[in-house]
């Protein structure tokens, strides 16, 4: 049996209170996964000063450097789980086995991380919006002949993880080279992925000390939340809302990610049909980035059609298949209350489930042992309908079709929109939209991330706040004069 354990400050430690996985197909424990309680983490957090400390020792390049050789590590390497070792196959294969994630799919999310990892200069890049990595060892840089300081925030950053893909464990990734410790809880079904990344960091020369990895219940959840100095929380609605007014809490909630058609783009929806479904299925509907919307002027109900017709050829297959793109609900029961749930809301007027017209059977499908949602595309005709902007773990999109002056005040929160336009007034109306975190502008599918951008807030805008700072630098016999915060701006 694979045991997995804590690691505090680094270090393996086995407790005696344990969790199971279990296999989502047949219920065959994986493996005991270690918990942490409360008081064993508010313990360990007392000393998260001197784990920075640790991480200090080591430059930004050569962090940067274990970030490249980490990379080569998760890939490609034999690495520790507890008194046994994981090849980069079993972990594809245990991670898909107790999340549902196909694993074709675990293989492309493995390849997102690799990638940051061994790419994390070009991330910094966007991070810091180009300052040279040196910032972070000296806190000042020499910009254009203005003197720039940043000072850190937290000795540690939280990490609050989900088990629904994989891919979100490359955005928290590069706080190691930002210099500030790892505090990660894992999501209860997926602890492989951040334990795997920390090995990889081990095994490259990172310092223990950055990293701690603790599966935990709610009230562990809490001490971290209270604890550390900067987090960053996913989760459903309810999960973060409670923390959403708390600016130690980054929030990575639902991303209600949006296609979005303007009068002349609508006229030509045909061409971006791809894309749109791209938008919804890739990565098996699991992302915030996935579109779960598709706003319009014209043509809703064709394009609805149209984008139905497509999904529905999207068919649940075994998780081993090389063709699967749909991942499992790990309860069953989950996936019959969602779908009932769906279903309860269309009995409203003003919505339309185009796919059951198309599909053969329910919208929930069982397939060697496990339960999946079948992709639905909805049409709304009114758009206050709760399902306009309802968004599920699963290709789920709604069409609604109203007037292009009216679709950015309607459309709610969106942390990705693709907009299909080249009027320049509705541009600019989404430039300046406060309810767009990510905006595409041109024919981008909502989950193509550029890397050397933030991908939903920015982590060292999170961990690191610009300071006024004079004497570094002298100019013509005198020092910079920086002046304040406030007058300089943040970065």
């Amino acid at each position: 049996m694979i045991q997995i354990p804590l690691l505090r400050a680094g270090t393996s430690y086995t407790s005696l209170a344990t969790n199971s996985l279990t296999d989502v197909r047949t219920g065959d424990v994986v493996a005991e996964v270690s918990m942490a309680n409360s008081g064993l983490i508010a313990r360990d957090l007392g000393s998260t000063r001197s784990n920075r400390q640790a991480l200090e020792s080591l430059s930004a390049r050569e962090l940067l450097e274990i970030c490249r050789k980490a990379a080569g590590f998760f890939m490609d390497s034999e690495l520790p789980v507890g008194t046994s070792s994981q090849s980069p196959d079993l972990y594809v294969e245990q991670l898909s086995s107790t999340t549902g994630m196909p694993q074709a799919l675990v293989r492309s999310n493995m390849e997102k991380i690799r990638f940051v990892m061994a790419e994390m200069e070009t991330v910094l890049g966007g991070l810091t919006r180009g300052i040279e990595p040196e910032v972070i060892d000296q806190g000042w840089t020499l910009q254009e002949g203005r003197c720039l300081s940043f000072r850190r925030e937290t000795d540690s950053l939280g990490v609050i993880l989900p088990s629904n893909s994989p891919g979100v464990h490359s955005l928290w990734i590069p706080a190691i080279p930002l210099k500030v410790p790892l505090v990660l809880k894992p999501g209860s079904r997926e602890p492989w992925s951040p334990f795997r990344i920390a090995q990889s960091f081990l095994a490259a020369g990172c310092a223990p000390e950055a990293i701690s990895f603790y599966p935990t219940d709610y009230s562990g959840v809490g001490e971290i939340l209270l604890r550390c100095g900067r987090s960053m929380l996913f989760g459903d609605r309810a999960t973060v809302e409670p923390w959403e007014g708390d600016p130690r809490v980054q929030i990575h909630g639902p991303g209600w990610s949006k296609v979005i058609l303007g009068e002349d783009g609508a006229d030509r929806w045909q061409e971006y049909l791809d894309l749109t479904v791209d938008s919804v299925a890739k990565n098996g509907g699991r992302s915030c980035i996935n579109a779960s919307g598709v706003w319009t002027a014209k043509s809703g109900r064709e394009i609805a059609e149209a984008l139905a017709e497509r999904l529905v050829q999207i068919q649940a297959l075994p998780l081993d298949d090389p063709d699967a793109r749909l991942a499992a609900f790990p309860d069953a029961r989950i996936a019959d209350r969602l779908s009932a749930q769906i279903d309860s809301q269309l009995r409203q007027p003003g919505a339309e489930d185009i796919t059951s017209k198309l599909r053969r059977g329910d919208r929930v499908a069982h397939v060697d042992g496990c339960a999946f949602l079948l992709p639905t595309v909805i049409y709304c005709s009114d758009p206050d309908h709760p399902l306009a902007k309802a968004e599920y773990l699963f290709p789920f999109v709604t069409v609604v079709e109203m007037r292009q002056s009216a679709i950015v005040e309607n459309m709610g929160s969106s942390l990705v929109v693709t907009a299909l336009t080249e009027d320049p007034q509705f541009r600019q109306e989404l430039m300046t939209a406060p309810n767009i975190e990510r905006l595409n502008l041109g024919a981008y599918s909502t989950c193509e991330v550029a890397w050397d951008q933030p991908h939903e807030g920015n982590l060292f805008e999170h961990l690191y706040r610009q300071r006024a700072l004079q004497g570094p630098h002298e100019s013509s016999g005198s020092p910079t004069n920086v002046g304040d915060s406030a007058a300089s701006g943040g970065v």
